[in-house]
């Protein structure tokens, strides 16, 4: 299997001018590992195994974890209402939405970037510029005196203002800033010490830049294309070595007990495709009403990340671009070889 896969990586990385980094490992064994284009183009500095990519909203899992480890811990319950936690103002939020709500997406609250109605993200960035955006409060003004979209409850709609309440959530009941929380509770437990919530303008080595390209062939660094420094509901870095230490600590429950693992693992609410449902923090696809894959996924401007966990096969796979596009495309091939 592992020459027809890398052909076959190989082969979508030159239809589709991939950039990043790949990894593929069944039970045991990495059977493909693999790096193509440059994490730094004008100092022609070419993409490794161990280069840190933003993942964008990949990492709206590890605020599930972190919420559901205070849950465990007596902090906090899923049932608690936002209104409870918080000690800000939200005018004309529902008083019912509890914390299930909005790690499912279905706290009907606005978002600041709504994907139904917006197509560029750079957009939010003429009334908020992006070099303002350093700390969860700072994504607040952005959506908090908006009316609600839908009633609590009403249906899935995929909410990145959600999950910064989330955060704020976890500082306010840990008493750590967001990313340092992430930092102690996470990432040097499952060993992912590559990985980080790292600023712009203070990028540490290894780490590649996100590039934006266009069809007459210039192309631009993603910069001035989104905030500062990521937040709870996206723009961690990580490496793909780091993120497949994430899945084994998760699936080995050592960053959660085992109850608390399968009710983040859980499908919770069905999602805008037929055949794929939410867990909390996390996407689940079933074939044959068995779970078949539970992944995560990012898009930013100059970032595009895939990953998932097979439990049948034990197969874990993780693709990191620092493009816009190209990480599903390498993803598609790697599922239609293994399975």
């Amino acid at each position: 299997m592992e020459e027809n896969v890398v052909n076959r990586i190989n082969n979508a990385v030159e239809k589709n001018d991939f950039s990043g980094t790949v990894i593929l490992q069944d039970r045991n064994n990495t059977v493909a590992e693999k790096s193509y284009g440059f994490a730094n183009r004008t100092e022609q500095i070419e993409n490794k195994v161990d280069t840190r990519f933003g993942i964008a909203s990949g990492c709206k899992l590890f605020t599930s974890i972190a919420i559901c480890q205070l849950v465990e811990r007596g902090n906090l319950s899923f049932e608690t209402k936002l209104k409870d936690c918080l000690d800000i103002s939200f005018p004309h939020f529902d008083q019912s939405i509890s914390i299930h709500h909005l790690l499912t997406h279905t706290s009907g609250i606005p978002d600041y970037f709504d994907e139904e109605v917006m197509n560029d993200f750079e957009e939010l960035w003429i009334k908020y510029p992006m070099y303002t955006i350093r700390s969860l409060e700072d994504f607040l003004p952005l959506f908090q005196d908006n009316t609600m979209k839908l009633q609590v409850g009403e249906r899935f709609h995929y909410n990145n203002a959600g999950y910064i309440l989330l955060g704020l959530i976890v500082e306010q009941a840990s008493n750590f800033s967001f990313s340092d929380y992430i930092q102690e509770n996470i990432f040097n437990k499952a060993g992912m010490d590559q990985s980080g919530y790292f600023e712009f303008d203070a990028l540490p080595q290894n780490t590649a830049l996100g590039y934006i390209d266009f069809p007459d062939g210039n192309w631009k660094t993603n910069i001035y294309s989104l905030p500062v420094k990521g937040g709870s509901d996206g723009g961690a870095y990580t490496t793909v070595k780091d993120m497949i230490k994430l899945w084994d600590a998760l699936t080995d429950n050592q960053l959660l007990g085992e109850r608390y693992t399968k009710k983040l693992l859980t499908p919770h609410v069905k999602t805008d495709d037929q055949d794929s449902c939410y867990g909390y923090g996390v996407w689940i696809e079933k074939k044959h009403k068995d779970i078949y894959k539970y992944h995560v996924m990012g898009y930013d401007p100059g970032v595009s990340f895939h990953s998932a966990y097979y439990p049948g096969s034990g197969n874990k796979v993780v693709v990191c671009a620092n493009k816009s596009e190209g990480a599903y495309d390498i993803m598609k091939v790697i599922e239609e070889e293994i399975n």
